[in-house]
């Protein structure tokens, strides 16, 4: 018996008209790797607000500790924005790929709501709440395709933090800085992969748990234990 399609209109089942829109003429499909002025547009603007968050965070200057060194903000902006970029922007674009590779329409949003509260919390607090948006897919997939793709972008996060550490264990474990860069990167993707694959609410896991329940299982333990060692394992993070 042939599995019955669903319509989605959201990655994340929020209603587009909470954080995005479709602007005319783009929910063609379009090609694998295909983007969108406005996705482009909605991805720079969320990589620059989190790149600024983070470094408020891995600086240790925020308005509650105080801004004791505003150098090393400006000096962790380019480290914050590698993390972004190998963990945030990867990830989204493992299910966007994902989702066009079975034929839907599939393009980034920006939350900008999410956004503020992300970089008003870290400004205040130093603490960095990331909810900078989602990628969106519009057409016709079954279960199947649906839980790969919230697979895509937590795996992409898994095999990344792996090699990092890799790299920061057995290659650059004496190196210093670039040693701590790749401990922040490698942490950054552990704990976003971990995070989207809770099977709560609007993340991944609950999709992936739909489609393959020892898929999830196997990506949340190898995630869980990447965390282990990069926690107990001694590795040396820029600003802490």
């Amino acid at each position: 018996m042939q599995e019955r399609k669903k319509v989605y209109t959201s990655f994340h089942d929020l209603s587009p008209r909470e954080y995005m829109y479709f602007p005319k003429g783009t929910l063609n499909a379009g090609k694998p790797g295909e983007f969108s002025r406005t996705e482009i547009t909605h991805i720079l603007i969320a990589m620059g607000v989190l790149t600024i968050a983070f470094s408020f965070t891995i600086s240790a200057n925020n308005l509650f500790s105080g801004f004791n060194d505003i150098g090393s903000l400006l000096l962790f902006i380019p480290i914050s924005f590698l993390g972004i970029v190998t963990a945030f922007f990867v990830h989204e674009l493992s299910h966007k790929f994902m989702a066009q590779k079975y034929g839907l329409w599939s393009e980034f949003r920006m939350y900008p709501r999410g956004l503020l509260l992300s970089l008003v919390l870290a400004f205040l607090t130093g603490f960095v709440f990331a909810a900078p948006g989602a990628v969106m897919f519009r057409g016709e997939t079954r279960n199947f395709e649906t839980g790969r793709i919230a697979a895509a972008g937590p795996l992409a996060n898994i095999i990344i933090a792996g090699i990092t550490y890799a790299l920061y264990r057995f290659v650059f474990f004496e190196a210093g800085f670039v040693g701590k860069v790749l401990g922040f990167i490698c942490l950054v993707n552990a704990l976003l992969g971990t995070f989207n694959l809770l099977p709560f609410g609007p993340l991944d896991g609950v999709k992936v748990i739909r489609w393959n329940g020892i898929v999830w299982s196997i990506l949340l333990t190898i995630s869980i234990i990447l965390l282990v060692f990069i926690f107990y394992g001694g590795i040396s993070l820029p600003g802490f």
